[in-house]
């Protein structure tokens, strides 16, 4: 892995030593994939190389280099023809595969969190997939649990000129915000195409949406001009940044808002996070007691050794037959378990 070096970009969070977790989604066709190869390479431009994960089963080639790549855990059109699935269904099958076995990128993540100050995440073009399946609230919710993290909303401008189209994205980005609980950026991609300022009139602008709208005559537009009363409390706090991944324009605002983004993390989300956590192991602690209780109860009638206080031996064993019946079926099964805790079988 590189060794941290000094960097021209901002730092990740208000004294944090934490890496900024840039979680990138978008519809197909976005640009998404496109624009997180422009991120890795403005990074390592910047000597501030991050940490990649791939996490999109169906792509054929990763244009960039991933330090995790879901491909080298999980066999797309293998998983397909086993389950007997189409594209989407072989993503999610895949996905919830994957995030079973997501502590273990938990771990790798953390073994490198002092020589990275930033972790990209690409995800499935299908972007349904990631946003609403359980497997992508597992994972977002892992990443955010332990580090500041961000969702990057990927758009293309270019397609986002009609307003009801314009809408519908906006609709969808504000689904996406309230379901992660999360820091949010939109990136309006393809400036190179068109310029992005249409889109930021319209989100500051009433009027100038409505205008827009008045040329369109259909039923749509008639339920999107009364959606977007609906969305001036979502514009207001909205950051967005215009940014071209083929000619890499935007991308020092972009960080701009991620410290930004990043700050507020740690300010509005983390405390709440750290509650959610703590509650959770209380949780987890009281029904290990339960669980020990119980166990104490059923074993009755143990012999207990000489000179040892009475219960002690007992609770020392079950602890060590709680801990050993975890591993049961990658070691040596439950009959070894039990003479470790000390039990004649």
């Amino acid at each position: 892995m590189a060794a941290p070096m000094a960097s021209s970009e901002p730092q990740a969070s208000g004294g944090s030593q934490l890496p900024v977790c840039l979680l990138v989604l978008g519809m197909a066709g976005s640009g998404k994939t496109t624009f997180v190869q422009r991120l890795t390479g403005h990074l390592h431009s910047q000597n501030s190389p991050p940490y990649v994960i791939n996490l999109d089963p169906a792509v054929h080639d990763v244009p960039f280099p991933a330090n995790i790549d879901i491909c080298d855990t999980v066999k797309y059109k293998e998983v397909m023809k086993q389950y007997g699935l189409g594209p989407n269904g072989g993503i999610v099958t895949s996905l919830n595969l994957f995030a079973t076995r997501f502590d273990q990128v938990m771990k790798f993540i953390e073994k490198a969190q002092n020589m990275y100050k930033y972790v990209l995440i690409d995800t499935p073009g299908q972007i349904e997939v990631f946003t609403w399946s359980a497997s992508g609230t597992i994972i977002t919710e892992a990443l955010a649990s332990s580090f500041p993290t961000v969702v990057i909303y990927v758009m293309d401008t270019s397609r986002n000129t009609n307003p009801v189209t314009f809408m519908s994205n906006m609709l969808y980005a504000c689904s996406i915000l309230y379901k992660t609980k999360l820091p949010f950026i939109v990136v309006m991609n393809k400036t190179d195409i068109i310029d992005h300022s249409f889109a930021v009139e319209w989100m500051q602008d009433f009027e100038a949406f409505q205008d827009a709208l008045n040329q369109e005559t259909t039923y749509v537009s008639n339920l999107t001009r009364s959606m977007s009363l609906v969305l001036d409390e979502f514009y207001s706090s909205l950051r967005v940044v215009g940014v071209s991944a083929v000619q890499g324009t935007g991308l020092e605002e972009l960080f701009v808002q991620v410290t930004s983004a990043a700050e507020e993390y740690e300010r509005e989300y983390r405390p709440e996070y750290e509650r959610l956590k703590k509650s959770l192991a209380n949780t987890q602690s009281q029904q290990q007691k339960e669980q020990l209780e119980r166990l104490r109860k059923d074993m009755g009638a143990v012999a207990l050794d000489t000179g040892t206080a009475p219960g002690v031996k007992v609770l020392s064993n079950v602890f060590a037959v709680l801990l050993c019946l975890e591993e049961t079926h990658r070691t040596t099964g439950r009959r070894r378990c039990w003479e470790l805790a000390g039990f004649t079988s």
